[in-house]
């Protein structure tokens, strides 16, 4: 991968040219690069932008398998666009490309540059995040590939050898204890500070020793499905020394920015914007599915409905008007492709607004109900929109179109690590156990985080024309908290409850994929647990060749019925084909998206 790195070296200065923050400035003659120009404060950012984007796109993809969201095939031309086969679960290789190229060209070929550089100043704690950083990537590529190059990834091997999953698993944990006492050194006199490039906590050692922390808690707990591997106890010391507050969280708070101009080179959109309006939100065609907002909805006894306060937050409404012209916002509906067949039946279709009549309209016959779906598009700067109206609306009347979603704005926040996810982990463990008590304790935590994490946000957003971003009332918090919608005592809480409230916590995350594959979706197959995701499903409409080639298990109990990984992208396959084919079994096999990875498989 030795070209790769000299590609990585390459856009790291290219990107620093036309920096969007000092972190990004390289004070270097540009006309001269060499592998000294960049700077350890501009290095840094980069590499973070890169796995963060990487994980982003990932995390949005994986929401198309676990039920998040969906389009409608045919919405591109592209070959490779995510909506012409995604919805269908019919998938080809090019789907899996993005986070590929972001941590392996954007990220991890620079990370032994830097390392390097940071021994040379004994900047120690620049050499601890990139070992973190080194892990969390290579975490994201086993999980989502499988097997993938690591030990040869990074040096001068043109054709490197792929590493089975658990020896990356248990070199990235390596990595987090060999990044631990860089974080406790004091740094040389004349060393660059870790708050002048880092990008993510700041330069809080605090915050990167609890991320180290809450990673290792999130990577042993997803070896639940191995009997000798799995140790709760190690899992709650990892949480007791994780994030345990928004303080001590690693959050990115992105920006909505007019001066935003410049262009990620990998992907060309803008540099501060969330990772998550760059890949979910920039265009139209994405919607969220039925599976998804009914979370929010609880059904009464006495015929009425009860609705999570951040049903209006997380979800995506848009702006209509009675008969008297007074305005109000609609909640968008779920597109139900788990069991009607919408998808190959030209829908969800897109619709048109009338400034003229104010009104919604859709122009595919027998698709006119299809107004019901909002997109979750956003508008940053660089398109035009202002940073304080973030949302998508009509430019003729200001209609807002879509207020977007808590994560997926411009400007919304990637939560990269919390202290509320480390609750959801501590109330999956202590059920485990049998400590249902303290189980319950723990899932109350984590759903209180999430609110209070949502609200800290909101707060911070001031007044605003998106109704979105508006802090929910503390009352509607607290009476929801306290009602029966969330398990109140012990003997209500379920293995499923805690992994819905985290689902809605974690959403567009790649550990919600994580996190169904470990409960192998809704087969209900795994321990006594029951139907852990009560209700998922593939879609209705997969594609039939995909249905007997690449997922051919007959029924929910079969491992191959589900989504379990990516197929390899076409730059593995078409210039390290040989590694490749040796590395699985089934690596050049159109089912391989149904073969689990090492975790996955019970032992």
């Amino acid at each position: 991968m030795k070209k790769i790195k000299y590609i990585g070296l390459s856009l790291i200065l290219a990107l620093g040219f036309t920096s969007c923050d000092s972190w990004l400035d390289v004070n270097e003659n540009p006309n001269t690069p060499t592998q000294d120009v960049a700077s350890l404060a501009s290095r840094l950012p980069w590499i973070e932008h890169h796995y963060g984007y990487a994980a982003g796109s990932a995390g949005f993809r994986a929401g198309f398998i676990n039920g998040t969201v969906t389009s409608r095939k045919g919405v591109s031309t592209s070959a490779t666009n995510i909506h012409n086969y995604m919805p269908y679960w019919d998938p080809i290789n090019g789907i899996s490309t993005t986070p590929y190229q972001h941590w392996f060209v954007g990220a991890a070929c620079n990370l032994e540059d830097l390392i390097k550089k940071a021994e040379e100043e004994g900047a120690y704690h620049y050499i601890g995040a990139a070992y973190v950083i080194k892990a969390m990537g290579f975490m994201l590529m086993t999980d989502w590939y499988g097997e993938c190059p690591y030990t040869e990834s990074l040096g001068s091997y043109l054709t490197p050898k792929y590493d089975t999953g658990q020896t990356i698993f248990e070199g990235c944990l390596a990595d987090l204890d060999t990044a631990l006492p860089y974080f406790d050194m004091t740094q040389e006199a004349n060393a660059t500070p870790l708050k002048d490039g880092d990008s993510w906590n700041g330069g809080d050692i605090a915050k990167w020793k609890a991320l180290i922390y809450g990673l290792k808690a999130r990577w042993l707990n997803n070896l639940s499905k191995k009997s000798t591997l799995y140790k709760p106890d190690d899992i709650l010391a990892a949480i007791t020394n994780g994030p345990k507050d928004y303080a001590t969280s690693t959050i990115i708070n992105h920006q909505n920015d007019p001066g935003d101009t410049s262009s990620d080179a990998l992907a060309g959109d803008p540099l501060k914007t969330s990772y998550l309006f760059d890949g979910a939100a920039w265009s139209d065609h994405v919607r969220m599915t039925k599976y998804y907002t009914d979370l929010f909805e609880y059904p009464q006894t006495d015929g009425t409905v009860a609705y999570d306060p951040r049903r209006e937050k997380m979800l995506p409404m848009n702006e209509h008007y009675d008969k008297n012209g007074k305005s109000y916002f609609m909640v968008t509906a779920g597109v139900d492709v788990l069991n009607s067949d919408i998808l190959n039946n030209s829908g969800p279709a897109q619709q048109t607004y009338s400034a003229s009549t104010k009104k919604y309209t859709v122009s595919t016959a027998g698709r006119e109900g299809d107004t019901i779906y909002v997109t979750l598009k956003g508008v940053c700067c660089k398109q035009g929109g202002k940073a304080d109206e973030s949302f998508y609306q009509n430019t003729a009347d200001g209609t807002i179109l879509s207020t977007g979603t808590f994560y997926t704005l411009p400007e919304s926040p990637t939560h990269l690590m919390t202290s509320y996810e480390m609750d959801f982990i501590k109330a999956e463990v202590l059920f485990r156990k049998g400590d249902k008590s303290g189980a319950l304790s723990a899932y109350k935590a984590a759903v209180k985080g999430h609110f209070d994490f949502m609200n800290t946000k909101l707060k911070s957003y001031g007044t605003e024309n998106n109704p979105g971003k508006i802090p929910m009332s503390e009352t509607a918090v607290n009476e929801f908290l306290a009602s029966d919608c969330i398990a109140q005592t012990a003997d209500k809480l379920t293995l499923a409850e805690i992994m819905k409230q985290k689902y809605i916590a974690m959403s567009f995350s790649q550990q919600n994929w994580n996190d169904m594959r470990r409960y192998n979706f809704s087969a209900g197959n795994v321990g006594s647990f029951g139907v852990v995701y009560p209700g998922i499903d593939r879609p209705k409409s997969i594609h039939a060749a995909a249905s007997s080639q690449k997922f051919p298990g007959a029924s929910k109990t079969s491992e191959n019925y589900w989504w379990r990984r990516m197929a390899h992208c076409s730059h593995e396959v078409n210039f390290n084909a040989k590694n490749l084919e040796a590395s699985n079994p089934k690596a050049m096999s159109n089912d391989i998206w149904s073969v689990p990875v090492w975790w996955d498989i019970e032992e």
